[in-house]
């Protein structure tokens, strides 16, 4: 394929990547108008925003093979038109259980994308180099896509009805549809791994009481119900990874594990997603209950660590001109500790600069762990087993993710409870009581709540920091292990039309 049909292939990979990436944020600022809209109960809420991440979480490794056996480029053709069409039925759902079951369907549509688009550029840049341009420019869409997110669901907003907020992937899915063919060639194996069912129906069920039980810790007031979800989850992970490394030909090659280096950079971006998922997390509901802007200025204000993690991932493959890979990835690693140990020291009205320098120092030092890494999970295998690689890759940034949004949340709820004595057990059950008390009484209440998320924040980034240290120094004591190859390289056919 000609490098120029190569990089206007790219471009139109580019589109679902980034509507993903979007719709997995969007949905926040839509949520309370779309709940008043319909309806929807605290719970009903908790299942329209999670639904979707947690099928794409749970299906990526599924997706991720049956693209290397029925074909990469069919797989996203078919992904793309459901989510075309599921779009527009979420845009006009009338109750919330018609909206929870559309994103759960969504995120089934969604999961097909991401293993099918990574895997794709591996087809189609073949020379080292592009590849690793092509990948930064992939995971900048990635970033940039959860970033601009609630930016634009406030827009929308602000004009529109909440169903706005799907019907944006309509016409881009309708150009994927369209150019898919012409610009992206086909690509399968007939030695891809197996679509067993007990092996799929083992993944997703692992992988979703496991997301499901580390995000249900920090609302859960008696942790039972997370307890048992993470024991059964771990439980069937345990006898999925056991089935996996008997069979010749599995649905997920965990013998790549064997590969230190590939290994390293999986453990580095799921520590890397707690990190940002739980800073992330932190600093938005600091910058909307602590320092009172509107949910549209949080997210603006917010912006910069998404726009960071985009810079650094374009400019990643810059970076390689002057130093090894591993070594950019792990000097970025110690700018992000950086970064995060800025969100430690603020207080007071003089703290928003702090936090937004912060953030998007710590953002854009994962850019060459995110664009480089990426390339090192799906370079350090043949090109017939990129779907699986792909997928490793991807379910680690997911996994990571809910591990944050959990773990560190966990955290900061037991450092605010701590800190409150009692009086309150979240920042915004302290901004609803004190609304009910005498004025005196309730601005104090509010001093100490708001005192008291800040010293979680301050904790988190302590964390944070420690967490991308870690992971520098996991990177960097790893680099010198050579590649590893697999012993016998299955056949593959490669079709286009």
């Amino acid at each position: 394929m000609r490098v120029n049909r190569a990089w206007w292939g790219l471009v139109v990979l580019m589109l679902p990547t980034l509507l993903v990436a979007m719709d997995m944020t969007a949905l926040l600022l839509a949520l309370p108008q779309l709940s008043a809209d319909l309806g929807a109960t605290n719970l009903q809420q908790l299942w329209i925003s999670d639904s979707y991440g947690l099928m794409v979480a749970g299906l990526v490794i599924t997706m991720g093979t049956l693209g290397d056996r029925i074909g990469r480029r069919r797989l996203l053709m078919i992904g793309g038109a459901a989510f075309a069409v599921l779009s527009v039925v979420a845009a006009f759902a009338v109750d919330p259980l018609m909206l929870i079951v559309t994103r759960a369907l969504l995120g089934v549509a969604g999961a097909t994308l991401a293993p099918s688009t990574l895997a794709l550029i591996t087809n189609m840049f073949r020379d080292e180099r592009q590849r690793g341009r092509a990948i930064a420019i992939w995971a900048t869409c990635q970033f940039t896509g959860g970033a601009l997110g609630p930016v634009l669901a406030g827009f929308l907003l602000q004009h529109f009805w909440w169903g706005s907020v799907f019907l944006v992937a309509v016409p881009a899915m309708a150009l994927l549809l369209l150019a898919g063919p012409v610009l992206l060639p086909e690509f399968r194996s007939d030695r891809a791994g197996r679509l067993d069912l007990a092996d799929v129906g083992l993944s997703l069920a692992a992988v979703l009481l496991l997301v499901y039980g580390i995000k249900q810790l920090t609302v859960e007031s008696v942790p039972v119900v997370p307890a048992v979800a993470l024991v059964v989850g771990a439980a069937l992970g345990s006898l999925f990874v056991r089935r996996q490394l008997r069979l010749r030909t599995p649905l997920l090659d965990l013998r790549l594990l064997r590969n230190r280096p590939f290994t390293a950079v999986i453990v580095a971006l799921v520590l890397a997603g707690v990190a940002m998922a739980g800073t992330g997390l932190l600093v938005t509901q600091y910058l909307q209950s602590v320092l009172g802007f509107s949910p549209v200025m949080s997210a603006v204000l917010f912006a910069p660590m998404g726009l960071g993690v985009a810079v650094g991932t374009m400019a990643a493959p810059a970076l390689t001109r002057w130093m090894p890979q591993t070594a950019a990835i792990a000097g970025g690693l110690v700018a992000s500790a950086l970064g995060s140990l800025l969100l430690v020291g603020f207080d007071g009205p003089g703290a928003l600069p702090l936090v937004m320098i912060g953030i998007a120092v710590l953002a854009l030092g994962t850019g060459p762990l995110f664009a480089l890494g990426t390339g090192l999970v799906v370079g350090s295998v043949p090109p017939e087993r990129a779907g699986s690689a792909a997928s490793l890759s991807e379910t680690g940034n997911y996994f990571g993710g809910s591990l944050g949004f959990g773990l560190l949340g966990l955290v900061a709820a037991v450092v605010y409870r701590s800190r409150m004595g009692g009086l309150s057990d979240s920042l915004a059950g302290a901004i609803a009581t004190g609304q009910h008390l005498p004025a005196d009484q309730g601005a104090e209440l509010l001093r100490q709540a708001r005192a008291a998320f800040t010293a979680s924040l301050h904790l988190t980034g302590v964390i944070a920091a420690v967490v991308f240290a870690g992971s520098a120094v996991l990177v960097h004591t790893l680099r010198q292990t050579h590649r590893s190859t697999p012993a016998t390289l299955p056949t593959y056919e490669t079709t286009r039309s």
